[in-house]
């Protein structure tokens, strides 16, 4: 049985409805609610929670129902009702599941998944213990130990949902990692890898051959010691203590696709006239010809892209830090991250962003040195990396390996350029020369670099460029 539902519902359901779902478990259940009634709680007659349900999403645009969870939605705008039960109580997951279909009937829309599915397993052992505050106030933590939390995923694609963003800012306060467990053939949204960060937060693989391994490395993985490391090779020495890689980790091809990633940075003086997100907009209508789809502060992306909206949202939010997700339209896959900090330079925009192309499509190149010159001269550029990668074109993480990319270029901004001494920005080691973006008088630069996905050789040449630049 599936650990997540999601009701569909072309209205929004109202509290009789959600009510009557989840007391459609029977009379002997009880309601109560945490996060200020933001999540509404079906209990035991002890309290411990059965299934907790989260206030419903307005999506109001096409394609995330597809691209999360392979389903076709009702015509926007639909409510998006996400249910998840506790994790090794019985008769939770039945209870969940009927508490969607419940509220689907009575609303109308469908319930997804449409039947049961395969769960894995609760990892049972000693030093487990009841989540106290603040990991118990999660319901997406189905594992504590003094290590790390533990987040079970059995959905087509573990995605940065309101849920899996509230337990990694729980297990970050508590000071442990956050572990993702979930089955072979499930993908990872690039907002949650980016997310995971080092050891030991990892997203872990089920896998029939080899039990468990990591879906970014391919590292075969056991429970030891309260969280999942990995084991070590049979001819593994104390010099060289290598692990073996997952068969299924290894079993790939080349399927002629392709992803071009771009990451970038934009300070921007601090000036309540600012607006935000122009920049990431300016990029994406330089290479696709329309500006994102969607945008929000999980997944799915609920909100229609509104650069003053974005602009709010972050005013609303400062001084803390904002981050946001945005999506393009289903004809060109694109995924974005988003983090807006407000510093003593002022206000800074870090962009993590990738594009998908099929075999037959060609990545737009040729738009790379517009799109520099416009975020160069028009929103603030302090530097971007550009690369091409062999990976999948609906831009989502397969537990497979795809390798890293390759720098097709570098640009550093004309701020950047203007402080460095001499021409050292200007005469780098590289064989061709670096190319002017704006005016003549305080021109950002743009580097180019070899871009073959097939050769790493280009990481060589970034690194002499980089070492250059900074005096080395």
């Amino acid at each position: 049985m599936t650990k997540d539902v999601i009701a569909l519902t072309p209205r929004m359901p109202e509290p009789w409805a959600v009510l009557a779902g989840l007391l459609s478990g029977g009379p002997d259940k009880l309601v109560g609610t945490r996060g200020e009634g933001a999540v509404i709680q079906l209990c035991d007659a002890e309290g411990r929670p059965l299934v907790s349900v989260e206030a419903p999403l307005l999506v109001s645009v096409e394609g995330e129902a597809e691209r999360l969870l392979g389903t076709t939605a009702p015509p926007v705008p639909y409510w998006w009702t996400e249910a998840r039960a506790t994790t090794g109580v019985a008769e939770a997951e039945q209870l969940a599941g009927t508490f969607a279909a419940r509220l689907a009937s009575l609303v109308g829309g469908s319930a997804w998944p449409p039947d049961a599915a395969g769960s894995i397993a609760v990892v049972k052992t000693d030093g487990v213990s009841v989540a106290p505050e603040p990991a118990a106030a999660q319901p997406a933590i189905d594992v504590l130990t003094d290590k790390v939390a533990v987040v079970i995923q059995d959905r087509p694609v573990v995605a940065m949902t309101a849920w899996l963003s509230d337990a990694f800012r729980a297990a970050a306060e508590a000071g442990l990692g956050l572990q993702i467990v979930s089955p072979a053939g499930t993908t990872l949204s690039p907002a949650v890898r980016d997310a995971l960060g080092g050891w030991p937060s990892r997203w872990i693989v089920q896998d029939e051959r080899d039990g468990y391994y990591d879906g970014l490395t391919g590292a075969v993985l056991r429970w030891q010691d309260g969280a999942f490391d990995p084991v070590l090779s049979p001819d593994a020495t104390e010099d060289d203590p290598h692990t073996p890689v997952a068969a299924a980790y290894q079993e790939v091809h080349d399927s002629g696709e392709r992803q071009l990633g771009l990451t970038f940075r934009m300070v921007h003086p601090a000036d309540e006239r600012l607006v935000l997100g122009g920049g990431l907009e300016t990029v994406w209508r330089e290479l696709t010809g329309e500006p994102p789809a969607s945008w929000g502060t999980s997944e799915p992306a609920t909100l229609p892209w509104s650069l003053g909206r974005l602009t709010d949202v972050a005013y609303e939010r400062a001084p803390e830090p904002t981050w946001l997700v945005v999506v393009g339209n289903r004809s060109r896959p694109g995924i974005a991250t988003v983090r807006i900090t407000r510093t003593k330079a002022g206000v800074e925009e870090e962009v993590t962003l990738a594009f998908g192309y099929g075999a037959g499509e060609e990545p737009p190149l040729a738009a790379l040195p517009a799109a520099a010159e416009a975020l160069a001269t028009r929103h603030h550029l302090q530097s971007m990396l550009v690369q091409l990668r062999k990976a999948r074109r609906d831009v989502a993480v397969p537990p497979r390996f795809e390798g890293p990319g390759v720098p097709l270029a570098f640009v550093l901004g004309a701020e950047e350029v203007r402080a460095m001494p001499g021409d050292r920005a200007r005469r780098t080691p590289l064989t061709g020369q670096p190319v002017q973006l704006g005016p003549r008088t305080r021109p950002a630069l743009y580097y180019p670099l070899p871009g073959d996905p097939s050769d790493l050789a280009g990481w060589q040449e970034f690194e002499r460029l980089v070492r250059h630049l900074k005096g080395a």
